[in-house]
């Protein structure tokens, strides 16, 4: 998932520096169009260095798929596509696309992303399987036809569950200590991405066959909801908006209540306040290494990824009526960068140079989903009146579990 050389470093994202310094935002509401078209071009350009980066390149000429760079490109790229009158997806998107369909077309003969130990090896397909899956799904989403090598994927994603012990309904899941997405919490992070994964595939990928897996995955994250942090928690909102039966009405308010709890004074989200671990500090551990200061900043700082999470994961509600939900969408406005048309995001791990390709990791992450967050006819008609319909997925469509956008 991530390159070789970030494994003993940390997910790479933002330096904590940047933020005592300042990031080159407009403090004033910047207009929709341009604010996506920067957006779409920033995004772009890191994915395509991410492709021809050597630390993500893998065997038979492929490249691993990222949960901070690729994976969000590719869920965000759609709805900007949407917006911007794009009627076909970019070269770069196609590159993507077509990374994955061959490995998963090879996946008897590709590597794993990791494979010194079992253990890695086991986690490293776990989280391609489930990836790979939800890429290709979201894909065919567009079109509302299940190509062969969806199914495909999924056939690798349901054959890589976990279907005994604790973990039954899981997949193993890469772990080094890094959050949000390859720490100890993680699990349940890319559980909720197989969830979405198959509730956004097309109707047609339906089968009796699968009804008991999906079961096993409904019944793991309905076991271990409670012990999980905010920011995973929210994973489960935004799958809800497909799969309705994943959280009922007593959670879902509930989880309303804890997120309004913490929003910040200026309108956003703290990433740092989300992933904290539900009844221990795990995540506290990896920032021994920073100064007390810098910790209780980090705190305190709303950034791109959590309001854009919490934002996008809300929109599908009646909380978008919200004051609260407003104010989220209005920090997104206000905190752009204006010149590199990104949103700050940053590191629960390890400092970054802000100016550096792997510094921009987090921010890769937080731009998507401000994106996903802005996108939605509910933001978007906050500034530029009501847009009808579905901006993402045509209310034509159906899913696999026959929701509709």
């Amino acid at each position: 998932m991530n390159a070789r050389a970030l494994l003993l470093s940390g997910v790479a994202t933002v330096l904590i520096a940047g933020m005592l310094a300042g990031c080159s935002t407009s403090e004033a509401s910047i207009d929709g169009t341009r604010t996506l078209e920067t957006a779409a071009t920033y995004l772009d350009r890191r994915v395509e260095w991410w492709m021809a980066w050597p630390g993500a390149a893998r065997d038979h000429g492929t490249f691993c798929i990222s949960c901070h760079t690729a994976l969000p490109y590719v869920l965000s790229r759609a709805a900007l596509a949407d917006r911007l009158s794009e009627n076909t997806p970019s070269d770069i998107e196609r590159k993507l696309f077509d990374n994955v369909t061959t490995r998963v077309r090879l996946w008897l003969e590709v590597e794993p992303y990791y494979h010194d130990t079992a253990e890695k090896v086991a986690e490293s397909r776990g989280t391609e399987a489930v990836l790979n899956a939800l890429i290709l799904a979201s894909r065919d989403s567009r079109t509302h036809r299940l190509q062969g090598d969806t199914r495909t994927a999924f056939d690798h994603m349901w054959a890589l569950q976990q279907t005994t012990g604790e973990r039954a309904g899981a997949w193993p899941w890469l772990q080094f200590d890094l959050s949000p997405w390859e720490g100890s919490d993680s699990e349940f992070y890319g559980a909720a991405l197989a969830a979405l994964a198959a509730a956004t595939a097309p109707a047609d990928h339906s089968s009796v066959a699968r009804q008991e897996r999906v079961a096993l995955l409904r019944s793991y994250l309905d076991r271990e909801y409670a012990k999980q942090p905010l920011s995973n928690r929210l994973m489960v909102l935004w799958a809800s908006a497909k799969w309705p039966e994943l959280l009922d009405e007593a959670r879902r308010r509930s989880l309303v209540v804890e997120l309004f709890r913490d929003q910040q004074a200026d309108g956003g989200w703290s990433l740092s306040s989300l992933a904290e671990s539900v009844g221990r500090s795990s995540w506290k551990t990896s920032l021994r290494s920073w100064t007390r200061n810098d910790r209780a900043l980090l705190g305190t700082k709303s950034d791109g990824y959590a309001t854009g999470l919490v934002t996008f994961a809300l929109s599908f509600s009646d909380e978008s009526r919200t004051v609260e939900f407003q104010k989220g969408v209005g920090w997104l406005k206000r905190h752009q960068n204006s010149s590199e048309g990104y949103w700050p995001g940053y590191s629960l791990n390890k400092r970054r140079d802000l100016s550096s390709n792997i510094g921009r990791f987090m921010s890769d992450a937080a731009t998507a989903f401000a994106v996903l967050a802005l996108t939605r006819p509910v933001a978007d008609q906050l500034t530029r009146g009501p847009s009808p319909g579905c901006m993402n997925h045509p209310s034509t469509g159906t899913t696999a579990l026959g929701a509709r956008c």
